[in-house]
């Protein structure tokens, strides 16, 4: 059967409002939130249950992420295989932060938020997918719209508006689950994904067998896999690095930097810088890689940039290691989201479970953001903060250099 393909103008719109509005309310509340509201529940235990928190997200979200994947990659309705999952997540996602507002109690909390992190993974893992439609010669821009553009406007544009609901955390969980919905929504619209009914089943995956016996059927061996897994080594380590800092980035501002009544304009600094870098970077990089056939080198170098901007934060304690820090972390996640989803998709070891590979590959957004705060928070408790800044800088460095290990793409 031919390949599915969705015209550019029509799917990069999607694939950035798309993760924008999933990523986005997730960052604030996963950074701000979350931690605020754990805060008032129980101050004495913030970091220690900021960690558990992490912990059981990062488990929920491997699971639920490897199954909406393999759900999605074999679904079949008049709406694609996609939508029916985007949508369903979103709206279960948007009703759990509701809920999570109410909490009385840290239990009461963990489990909302655990629900609502299966639900999300039911959006993130369908919709990175939909880079797989865009023309063969445009994939480069798609990457980069969703990677660069749409992860920017989540990444860090939301930050910017979060950080106004500090005050009142409770009501900003109920804000931006509604706005995770509503934009989800309005993109799986925009892509308007065609009905995938007439789809055949392969061969392959009906006598395909799902068993402890031969795991070779789920993930591939080594020989076969390398430069796939390399990718998402390298994605792993990166996003440990990343999220060490911004995990706890309102705690670095108060008990770190002692930022007191700038907290709030300091995250607000950063995240607009961060944000300008990620857009530029989405606009160019993707056609940039289009059109030099470059790929692995600026994904691999892109890991020094934000080498150095955790080292900034730690010799500069002051509105100056801001800046330093906002530049380079805004240029090297830019220059990282806007094409290593293009990498991967390169490396991809079965072309016919594309939402599996790309859903496992994306947990380096979501996972990471539960094992980065378990490090840190290990790490503060017997180092101090001053500690999480050099782990943020060996872990970039590790992750740059697997993906310039990898061999099946050239540069």
């Amino acid at each position: 059967m031919k390949k599915v393909t969705i015209p550019l103008p029509r799917l990069i719109p999607g694939l950035i409002i798309g993760p924008g509005s999933w990523l986005g309310p997730y960052i604030v509340m996963n950074s701000l939130f979350l931690p605020a509201l754990i805060q008032h529940l129980d101050a004495p235990h913030k970091v220690q249950l900021v960690a558990l928190f992490s912990t059981c997200g990062m488990i929920v979200a491997a699971i639920s992420n490897m199954v909406a994947g393999a759900l999605s990659d074999k679904t079949r309705s008049r709406f694609g295989k996609r939508a029916p999952w985007i949508v369903g997540g979103a709206l279960v996602f948007m009703l759990t932060m509701i809920w999570a507002s109410f909490a009385t109690n840290i239990p009461m909390l963990l489990a909302a938020w655990m629900v609502g992190q299966a639900a999300l993974n039911f959006i993130v893992a369908p919709m990175v997918a939909w880079i797989d439609f865009a023309p063969e010669d445009g994939k480069g821009a798609a990457s980069s719209a969703y990677g660069g553009l749409g992860m920017a406007l989540g990444n860090n544009g939301f930050n910017v508006v979060g950080a106004l609901f500090l005050g009142q955390y409770r009501f900003g969980f109920i804000v931006f689950g509604i706005i995770a919905f509503i934009g989800t929504v309005l993109a799986v619209l925009i892509v308007h994904e065609p009905s995938n009914l007439d789809e055949t089943v392969t061969t392959k995956e009906t006598k395909q067998k799902w068993s402890l016996k031969d795991l070779t059927v789920i993930f591939p061996k080594w020989s076969v896999g390398r430069d796939y897994y390399l990718a998402l080594i390298g994605k792993m380590f990166q996003g440990v690095g990343n999220f060490a800092i911004t995990g706890y980035i309102l705690y670095i501002m108060t008990d770190f930097l002692h930022r007191g009544s700038q907290t709030q304009s300091s995250i607000q600094l950063i995240n607009t810088i961060m944000l300008i870098f990620g857009i530029l970077m989405g606009l160019l990089a993707g056609p940039a890689s289009d059109k030099l056939k470059i790929l692995k080198l600026p994904v691999g170098f892109s890991t020094i940039f934000l080498a150095i901007a955790a080292l900034a934060l730690f010799f500069f304690r002051n509105t100056t290691g801001i800046f330093i820090y906002a530049f380079f972390a805004g240029l090297g996640m830019g220059l990282w989201n806007a094409l290593d989803n293009l990498l991967n998709l390169r490396v991809i070891p079965d072309e016919n479970r594309v939402a599996f590979f790309l859903g496992v590959y994306n947990l380096g957004n979501t996972v990471t953001q539960a094992i980065a705060p378990i490090i840190a928070a290990a790490v503060i408790s017997v180092f101090g903060y001053s500690a999480i800044f050099f782990v943020s800088f060996i872990f970039a460095l590790i992750g740059g250099l697997c993906v310039l290990a990898i061999k099946t793409v050239d540069r």
